[in-house]
């Protein structure tokens, strides 16, 4: 094999890796939907490793080694110094403490939650890109980010994974998370696209099909659906299907006339 061949085989290779790793996210957020809530802790931990590997392979793939080991860093690093900040100070989420059930921690952070910004960021800078041009890309890439939390936060306070300090005033409907965190994670998220998009080149293939875009698009449906159907908090699949919805359904449209 000529060294030329060689070089390109794995580069061919991370599409395929990237979609094997997205099918376990779906996967596994399908057996986690319908196991008792005491035994979601394994489904939780591996649905988030395989989601982080899928967007990270994925960055890869699309635009290249460089930007992967951006991601990781900025939104894995920039994820843990925010989350530790926040732990210590309540700023910028508001006062809340982790309850020790997500495993290994750095800084006082579970390791679990540096990799949640990674395995989501990536999506949402390419739905910032597919939506916006130009540094319109940050407010948009930074809300598609954001409008997650609606729906990841009643969840993850539900299954006693982390708890607020002062839970009120939160959105309507979505009770037992304050207003603050809902404003800390805009910040937060539209700091990290904002750097991604200042480092990471554009290209040409954003609109491209991948696992990022369709984990994106099935993060939001299946959260609308197992809030409503599974978790009893069918207020909460409303408002972060209205907040969510308002990236990703203009988001679906794009992808489905590109590739019509």
């Amino acid at each position: 094999m000529s060294t030329g061949v060689a070089s390109r085989v794995p580069v061919r290779a991370l599409p395929a890796a990237a979609w094997a790793c997205g099918a376990g996210v779906v996967l596994t957020q399908i057996v986690y939907s319908v196991t008792a809530p005491a035994d979601r802790l394994p489904t939780t931990v591996l649905s988030v490793v395989l989601f982080c590997a899928a967007s990270t392979l994925d960055a890869a793939a699309r635009a290249g080694l460089r930007a992967a080991v951006l991601l990781l860093a900025v939104a894995g690093g920039g994820g843990l110094v925010a989350e530790a900040v926040g732990v210590r100070t309540g700023f910028p989420f508001g006062g809340y403490a982790y309850t020790g059930t997500l495993g290994a921690e750095v800084l006082s952070v579970p390791v679990l939650v540096p990799m949640a910004w990674v395995m989501m960021a990536w999506p949402a800078l390419l739905v910032g890109r597919a939506l916006g041009t130009g540094w319109a890309v940050v407010p948009l890439a930074g809300w598609a980010l954001a409008s997650w939390d609606v729906f990841l936060d009643p969840q993850m306070v539900d299954a006693g994974h982390w708890a607020w300090t002062h839970p009120t005033p939160g959105l309507p409907g979505v009770d037992g998370i304050p207003l603050t965190n809902f404003a800390g994670w805009l910040l937060v998220a539209t700091l990290i696209t904002g750097a991604l998009h200042a480092r990471v080149g554009a290209g040409s293939t954003d609109l491209r099909l991948g696992p990022a875009p369709v984990l994106y698009l099935w993060t939001y449906g299946s959260s609308v659906w197992a809030h409503a159907a599974f978790f009893g908090r069918p207020w909460v699949s409303l408002v972060g299907g209205v907040l969510m919805g308002a990236v990703a359904v203009p988001f679906a449209v794009a992808l489905w006339r590109a590739h019509r």
